[in-house]
């Protein structure tokens, strides 16, 4: 599944782990791949709407994000 900002990423391995660091580190990503306000707000509303889970399942729905497959 192609993220839908893709030419944002974010790295979710080696940093840390809190949701809302996720959250900022997503969101100053959209900011630099020229993402309008309104879209980083979304993004941010929907990431933070549930769980843990949710938070790493929305973001890797906007961006693209290291994952353990690409580590080994």
């Amino acid at each position: 599944m192609t993220p839908k900002y893709a030419q944002a990423t974010v790295a979710l391995l080696g940093e840390d782990g809190n949701a809302m660091a996720i959250v900022a580190r997503t969101v100053r990503a959209l900011q630099r791949a020229g993402v309008p306000k309104e879209e980083r707000n979304e993004y941010t509303n929907l990431a933070l709407s549930g769980d843990y889970d949710n938070v790493i399942t929305t973001t890797m729905m906007w961006v693209s994000c290291d994952t353990l497959e690409e580590e080994e």
